[in-house]
């Protein structure tokens, strides 16, 4: 087998499982294919190449999903639906937190469960049983990955409800649960600012003592001229802010965005904090794509459905970020060479996300808490007021 799997020992235990060999008689080799960031059909196509492999006789088999194909049949992201709650005292400081989430699991990749997670083996004459999604524990975590925040409140809560089935596939999106988290808990700090009429970024930094914490979002907002902004009518900045996984890279965001008939990002101030730089060309590169992937996720991805299931099949039903639409991009780095590097990939994803919400409710007042910000959101927020 010639795959452009992400985990080639996996696909051969799950194809021998499958097709009832031992693992010493299956060789899978790596190919150059299509990437991407998180779990594709790479791994079914493997395993429909392979049935009709074994069916062709000594006939080699070449296997090729087309776009309609990957975009129905792939795993999705899962959904996640985030309710937060704070209590303030009289000076508007944060002495209570309760974070509660509910997500399908974040990977059903192969090789994670007693039964194979590949498409074709849930649909032979003799099935094998469809396994459901799983988290990954914390530290790291999976749907709950950076849903403990990283300020200091004195008494906070985080309850992660695991919904164990879902009528869709679900699995790994880059960043797995840390995009909603980030979004939900920054989206709150700044709503809680606006509550107790201060900053959103000294309000952040009332609440955190942790220095390097402290110094990637002040390095953003100053970077970004926050303290010198002008506010104009139909235009805002916003702030948000994590550390990716709380064990990997600190990293701020500062997005700036226009809002007319659509949200347009006309900007985007990022700093970001990784230990020792070793490749900050690298860096810039990671955190760069991950702000400009946020962004689309943000304005403008969104599965949706049919009567049938999934009924984006094509581009023209899953529009994404164009050229045209990509925001100006500027990164600080915060080289610290007496600490140890840790992984720039993913930081970005959520404060980026978090920052443009921000900007949003800056812009207009009114703040939207459903993700896409497309235009039928905003205006079904307005209405709610």
């Amino acid at each position: 087998m010639w795959s452009h799997s992400q985990g080639i020992f996996n696909l051969r235990k799950e194809l021998a499982l499958v097709l009832r060999m031992g693992e010493a008689d299956v060789v899978v080799r790596h190919a150059e294919g299509a990437g991407c960031y998180g779990h594709n059909g790479a791994d079914d196509v493997a395993l429909d190449a392979a049935l009709l492999a074994r069916a062709a006789g000594d006939r080699p088999v070449r296997v090729q999903w087309m776009r309609d194909d990957e975009f129905a049949w792939a795993p999705c992201g899962p959904a996640m639906v985030l309710e937060l709650r704070a209590s303030l005292d009289s000076r508007g400081s944060i002495v209570a937190w309760q974070h509660e989430l509910w997500s399908n699991g974040h990977s059903s990749r192969p090789g994670r469960s007693d039964q194979p997670a590949l498409l074709a083996a849930w649909h032979l004459a003799k099935p094998h049983e469809r396994p459901s999604a799983i988290n990954m524990p914390l530290p790291a975590g999976a749907a709950d990955r950076n849903a403990v925040p990283l300020y200091d409140f004195p008494n906070q809560r985080v309850v992660n409800h695991y919904v164990r089935e879902m009528p869709l596939r679900t699995s790994a999106l880059r960043s797995l649960g840390a995009y909603a988290n980030v979004f939900a808990i920054e989206s709150f700090m700044s709503e809680l600012a606006l509550a107790a009429g201060a900053d959103p970024v000294a309000y952040r930094l009332r609440h955190l003592s942790e220095p390097r914490a402290r110094a990637v979002i002040q390095a953003a907002a100053r970077r970004a001229n926050w303290g010198e902004w002008a506010s104009r009518e139909g235009h805002g900045h916003g702030i948000g802010f994590a550390k990716y996984k709380n064990l990997g890279a600190y990293c701020a965001a500062v997005a700036e965005v226009e809002v007319g008939r659509e949200v347009r990002v006309s900007r985007l101030t990022l700093a970001v904090d990784v230990g020792l730089v070793i490749n900050p060309d690298g860096v810039r590169n990671q955190i760069e794509g991950g702000a400009i992937q946020s962004t689309s996720w943000t304005l403008k991805e969104q599965v949706k459905l049919g009567e049938r299931g999934i009924a984006s099949v094509g581009w023209e039903d899953y529009p994404i970020l164009k050229f045209s639409e990509v925001p100006a991009v500027e990164i600080e780095l915060i080289d610290r060479p007496e600490l140890p590097p840790v992984g720039a990939g993913e930081a970005a994803q959520g404060p980026t996300a978090a920052a443009i919400a921000n900007a949003v409710e800056n812009a207009l007042g009114v703040r939207v808490r459903d993700l896409p910000l497309t235009p039928e959101r905003i205006l079904a927020a307005i209405e709610q007021q």
